[in-house]
């Protein structure tokens, strides 16, 4: 437990920075640096595939395999955070996430390069204690500023970190582009050492405790599940499609490298765009209507890959109808889920993240098989029934609750 002295002092030097934007602007990138690790391979599997003399399908278990460790990371470590000192829960796991990209950048053949990837995953979960620490650095009333900071951060690293892998590998091959992102984690690791302020937990609660009541948060919370699962089954549709995009481009008529396949993310950067609004909207409105309209996008999205696929330009507008769907859809979930019971944000922050990254994986996993057995219109098909899935939940869901609301009338 902290002591009551670790306690004041964190207290102490929070309050001297919170009106510090230096600080918020080093955990934005800080959040979408590490983020970053969890995307670099999506481009580079054509790469890899080749490098290691395997199949297409062989290595799509790698980001599948890296999404699965980062709901890991998020389900065991990220209650931590209410129990340990913050700050150096994040310095610590900058520097595991560094050696580890050493390691995958050293792989000598593709089961070690799985091993890593599940191990990166792992390491990588520290952007879900950054955007909490956040909220507790600045004063209350700009709570929800600094959190946005972050989360914006958070999205614009993984939008460039594709677009950085494809470059950097297109030239220097994949391996090197995991020895860059390992030297800027050691950089960032030293930095983030000297630069953030202590941040004990106010009430410290029991190690055994955080993850006993994560059962009782899971059973007495209808809304976490709902949103949950169909944040689960969005963002499968997302990891579904970038886990394939490289061979898709790679194969005729296109023939394009993973530098091309890294540009395309570029592109998602009207997702970024979408989330505020989205956000100000389901500020304003039902979110529901933001979930519904997010994942009708996303279903449209999948039927202009498959109509147009064919074309870069269709794909570059799929990949906009994507990016806003599954933003426009996770801002809507998040905003339902933290309005619910403040004692419980954390863990209800961990069996949400939890659940979206498991989805993540599955898509990642259902992409490779698709692609294997269906090539591009099975990835089309796999998409879309993915995204059919998550309407027929939420609507389900929530015709049953306004039936249940309007009986007890």
């Amino acid at each position: 437990m902290s002591s009551p002295v670790s306690v004041a002092a964190s207290s102490a030097t929070a309050e001297s920075t919170r009106n510090d934007p230096t600080l918020f602007a080093l955990l934005a990138a800080s959040a979408g640096l590490i983020a970053a690790n969890l995307y670099y391979n999506q481009p580079l599997l054509a790469d890899m595939a080749q490098s290691f003399h395997v199949s297409p399908g062989a290595v799509g278990a790698i980001p599948t395999l890296t999404q699965l460790g980062y709901g890991l990371g998020m389900l065991f470590l990220v209650p931590l955070g209410d129990r340990f000192e913050r700050s150096r829960l994040i310095v610590g796991m900058t520097a595991v996430a560094a050696v580890t990209l050493v390691g995958v950048a050293c792989a000598p053949n593709l089961f070690w390069l799985t091993v890593g990837s599940l191990a990166l995953g792992v390491a990588s979960m520290a952007p879900q204690l950054i955007v909490p620490y956040a909220a507790g650095a600045g004063p209350a009333a700009l709570r929800g500023r600094a959190v946005g900071t972050v989360m914006g951060g958070l999205i614009t690293g993984i939008l460039l970190s594709r677009a950085l892998s494809g470059v950097v590998a297109a030239h220097f091959g994949w391996r090197t582009m995991y020895g860059l992102a390992a030297a800027m984690m050691a950089v960032l690791m030293l930095v983030l050492r000297a630069r953030l302020p202590l941040q004990a937990p106010e009430k410290p609660v029991p190690v055994a405790a955080l993850y006993t009541s994560l059962g009782t948060v899971i059973r007495t919370q209808p809304v976490l599940r709902l949103h949950s699962v169909i944040g689960a089954l969005t963002f499968a549709t997302f990891s579904l499609f970038w886990t394939t995009l490289s061979f898709h481009l790679a194969a005729p008529p296109h023939h394009l490298g993973s530098e091309v396949v890294g540009l395309f993310s570029i592109v998602g950067v009207a997702g970024a765009l979408a989330a505020p609004m989205a956000g100000r909207f389901a500020d304003r409105r039902d979110p529901r209507i933001v979930n519904a309209a997010g994942m009708l996008t996303v279903l449209l999205s999948f039927a202009v890959f498959g109509l147009l696929g064919h074309s870069l330009l269709g794909v570059a507008l799929g990949v906009v109808l994507l990016d806003v769907g599954v933003q426009a859809n996770q801002i809507s979930n998040q905003a339902r889920i933290f309005s619910l019971d403040p004692n419980l944000r954390n863990r209800i922050n961990t069996v949400y993240m939890s659940t979206y990254f498991a989805g993540g994986a599955l898509g990642s996993l259902l992409g490779s098989y698709a692609w294997t057995h269906g090539g591009w219109t099975g990835v089309c098909l796999a998409g879309g029934a993915l995204g059919v899935l998550a309407l027929v939940v939420f609507g389900t869901v929530t015709l049953a609750s306004k039936r249940g609301a309007g009986a007890t009338r």
